[in-house]
Formats: C-alpha cells, structure tokens, sequence
C-alpha cells in the first residue's frame, strides 16, 4: 500500500497486491506480467490521461466489479489504516460509499 507513486510505477511487477491510495506517474505498470494494481483515480485523470500502460494493463473501474471485488478492496484498506495509521486510508474509508467508485482494478492482459 502506498499513498502515492512516481513515473514507472509497478513496472515489471511480476506478482502480489499493490494498492495506490495517492496519484501515480505516467507509465503505470509498463512489463507488469502479474499480480494485481489498484489505484485510487482521486480526479479521473488516471484514466482519462491513460497514465497506465495499455499494452500491459486492462482497467476495470470498482463500480464493475462484483462485491467480492470491493469487499476485499475495502479490507485491504482497513488493514492499512490500522496498521499504519494512514490519515489518507482513514479519510477513504470515512467516506467509503461516495470515493470508492474512484478505484480502479489494474490486471495484466496475457502476453505473447
């Protein structure tokens, strides 16, 4: 879990869970052949300026996904927030039925 991520994030990341509850750079997931990404698109830019790497990554926004999706999302976050006390997870999850739309399910498409 982190709060925010630079250019290149999760580049060649190969397998695990990484969540992004702050912005990200340009290039998100370039080489990512496993694992799982979330980032929290705050503004809608994370999309809409394509800042994951398309080659790579199929985005699935949270409104798209099945509750169990959520749900283990939602835990995650939790964890986080207890474990770090993170006022950014604490504000996400104060307010968790208007932002969590927001997220965004990064899995790698198959590669040849």
């Amino acid at each position: 879990m982190v709060e925010g991520i630079g250019d290149h994030g999760c580049e060649y990341m190969t397998g695990g869970l990484v969540a992004v509850l702050g912005s990200t750079g340009q290039n998100f997931g370039a080489g990512m052949t496993g694992g799982q990404a979330w980032v929290f698109d705050e503004d809608g830019t994370f999309l809409s300026q394509t800042r994951y790497h398309p080659s790579f990554l199929a985005p699935e926004p949270l409104s798209q996904l099945d509750e169990t999706a959520a749900d283990e999302l939602l835990q995650l976050i939790e964890l986080h927030a207890e474990k770090t006390a993170s006022t950014r997870a604490r504000w996400i999850l104060s307010d968790w039925a208007n932002l969590s739309p927001r997220f965004v399910r990064l899995t790698p498409l198959p590669q040849a």
